[in-house]
């Protein structure tokens, strides 16, 4: 692969269902902050050139970082939704990467990213990019909201080739900022990367990761990520 790799990681989020007094990209883990983990990662790989972090304005946490002032960061400021953030980070690449250039885009609350991942990732684009993602293991179950608030099954969803959809999520700069822009515009609602891709008519290929690719989204996240990442060092 000859074009550039570059990084964007969305990270002005607030993270309620964490209940917590920060946004979860800044509770501990491990003795730093959860998104230093994600950053590690992504910043010791050799093929990327530079991480976009996008960060809500007022963020009083950003500074206390060990990335904070890392040659290798470039701040943006983040949107009202996370595409929004996105795109905004997209444009903060203007004049450093080609409009050919390949973006990952990653969740800064995956810290338990590997390297291995990574390689079988950039290994697999195709015309369309590449997302990782993680075969459905188990039985998935459509269900239907009832009138008194609960939710009864409707049917049972055929799990073959039913993936999760992880990050990160790799495309061409000028495609993916011309698809988030144009799904945009038409009111489309954009729940990934792939998805604002897959609205313009692409097709990125799927590359089984790693399930300890978890992304910290409830207390419960914190113990499992803490143990995922012993596993590494």
């Amino acid at each position: 692969m000859t074009d550039s790799i570059w990084a964007v990681l969305p990270a002005a989020g607030v993270g309620s269902r964490m209940q917590a007094d920060r946004p979860k990209q800044y509770l501990p883990l491990k003795g730093r902050f959860l998104l230093d983990h994600t950053l590690e990662c992504v910043l010791s790989y050799p093929s990327i050139e530079k991480a976009v972090v996008v960060l809500s304005e007022d963020d009083p946490y950003w500074p206390d970082s060990q990335f904070a002032s890392h040659s290798d960061v470039i701040r943006a400021e983040g949107g009202a939704e996370r595409c929004h953030s996105v795109l905004n980070g997209l444009r903060a690449l203007e004049g450093l990467a080609s409009e050919s250039d390949w973006v990952a885009v990653h969740d800064i609350a995956r810290p338990c990213l590997r390297h291995s991942d990574l390689d079988q990732l950039f290994a697999g684009l195709g015309d369309s990019g590449a997302i990782l993602a993680s075969p459905t293991r188990d039985t998935m179950k459509r269900g239907t909201l009832q009138a008194d608030g609960s939710v009864v099954i409707d049917h049972t969803v055929e799990r073959d080739q039913l993936w999760h959809a992880l990050t990160p999520q790799v495309f061409r700069l000028g495609e993916l900022r011309a698809a988030l822009e144009g799904a945009l515009a038409n009111g489309y609602e954009v729940t990934d990367e792939a998805s604002a891709i897959e609205y313009a008519g692409g097709h990125p290929r799927l590359i089984a990761g790693r399930a300890d690719n978890i992304k910290v989204t409830r207390p419960e996240d914190l113990a499992l990520a803490e143990l995922f990442l012993s596993q590494q060092y």
